[in-house]
């Protein structure tokens, strides 16, 4: 059966007290939920909630990492300095970072390829803007996407990502795509993957669904039978909306 996942990506947000405040209200919540439930802090904060968090059921995760595994990189940070403080889950290919960053998929393709060889798991993403869905291209859009990116891996290596699927429309706009919408979407990433790899690995993985998750729409949205999740922007700020939402299961 194909795990339940609800990560929150905290983004460019929370200062230090910030974090440990969110924190602190996050370890409020004693309520078992067969969901696994990931936060992804800033990375000066990834130390300090990794150990705070230590011990409960809530796994600490990075935003982005960089393909390289050390060298002359200012700024960047790499998979062994990550899995270096208990960090072993990593966002990669967020819209914001596609975007605002101009990642391409040669360039995922790599970080993808870093994070696995370091045995890092990943959390994947892609989505088309608004003029693809209106064009009717959205779907070769995603294709492209995933193929681009990580169909150059072995089958084995599917075990150790998680998809999402976030039409970049409904990012941070109060849009959000149906439920029918991302079902839709999500049984196409599906057949798109058995297409290459088979069943076995279409139906095991976890498919999250990213744009405008909030406690009001996350039950009809997560009822659907190929949508596995959320990765959560705005509403994992609050430990009351992030579980409203990790127990809409």
């Amino acid at each position: 059966m194909r795990k339940q996942i609800v990560a929150g990506n905290w983004k460019m947000n929370n200062d230090l007290a910030q974090t440990e405040a969110l924190i602190s209200d996050l370890k409020k919540y004693t309520k078992l939920s067969d969901a696994a439930i990931m936060v992804a802090p800033t990375f000066t904060n990834l130390w300090h909630a990794y150990q705070s968090l230590k011990g409960t059921n809530i796994e600490v995760i990075a935003q982005n990492m960089h393909f390289a595994k050390n060298g002359a990189y200012t700024g960047e940070i790499s998979a062994s300095m990550l899995k270096s403080i208990g960090v072993e889950t990593v966002i990669l290919g967020h819209s914001e970072r596609r975007e605002y960053f101009n990642e391409t998929d040669e360039l995922l393709a790599k970080k993808v390829d870093a994070a696995l060889e370091s045995g890092m798991k990943v959390i994947f993403c892609f989505g088309e803007v608004l003029a693809d869905r209106k064009s009717g291209n959205h779907e070769k859009v995603v294709e492209s996407q995933i193929k681009n990116a990580l169909f150059h891996l072995q089958a084995s290596s599917f075990f150790n990502i998680i998809l999402a699927y976030e039409p970049v429309w409904a990012i941070g706009t109060g849009e959000t795509a149906s439920p029918e919408q991302a079902q839709d979407m999500h049984s196409f990433i599906r057949k798109t993957l058995s297409n290459k790899y088979g069943s076995d690995v279409a139906e095991g993985i976890s498919i999250l669904y990213g744009g405008s998750v909030k406690p009001n729409n996350a039950q009809e949205i997560f009822s659907k039978p190929d949508v596995d999740g959320g990765l959560i922007g705005g509403a994992a700020l609050s430990a009351d909306d992030f579980f409203a939402i990790v127990n809409a299961f």
